[in-house]
């Protein structure tokens, strides 16, 4: 028997399915504690194993996070410029997980860094990266840096700041 998952991933899941078949944004309930939050939040979708689309916010850009949720779960189904938009038939083999960032803290370099236990954030001007913490195939502080360094365009030779942050998953 499975558990029953998470409100916020049954919110990313309703709202998705609700946009990809009809169209339509739901209005959530702030049913639990953190849901009525502000936080920076991404949702990552997946099917049979492998990334589907992932979509997120380094800060809050709306009133809680249900809203966040919401917000984000329906662009990482259909705004991943990596995936083309969710189709209605792949909804049911779709896998939810959500990420609840804390506030980005900056630090002096990598070695404050752990690559499982703490998001990255990788700052050169108006340029940054973010990785979640904890990534299937992320082994190192190193390797993080590096994918936010090329998530956002910045040279390995341009000086950066770095910052960390923790994620509360649900999946």
């Amino acid at each position: 028997m499975t558990a029953e998952p998470h409100p916020l991933v049954r919110l990313a899941r309703e709202a998705v399915e609700s946009y990809v078949r009809d169209g339509t944004v739901i209005a959530p309930e702030t049913s639990t504690p953190e849901m009525k939050e502000q936080a920076g939040v991404f949702v990552s979708l997946h099917e049979n194993d492998e990334l589907r689309g992932c979509i997120g916010t380094f800060a809050p850009t709306r009133d809680n996070v249900a809203e966040e949720v919401v917000a984000n779960a329906i662009s990482a189904a259909t705004h991943d410029p990596r995936f083309p938009p969710v189709a209605p038939e792949e909804l049911s083999q779709l896998e939810y997980k959500v990420d609840i960032l804390s506030r980005p803290e900056p630090v002096e370099d990598g070695s404050m860094l752990d690559s499982t236990r703490y998001g990255v954030i990788v700052e050169c001007g108006r340029r940054r990266g973010l990785l979640l913490p904890d990534l299937v195939g992320v082994e190192s502080v190193r390797q993080q840096i590096e994918i936010c360094r090329m998530k956002a365009g910045i040279g390995p030779d341009e000086p950066v700041r770095l910052y960390r942050f923790e994620v509360k998953r649900y999946q």
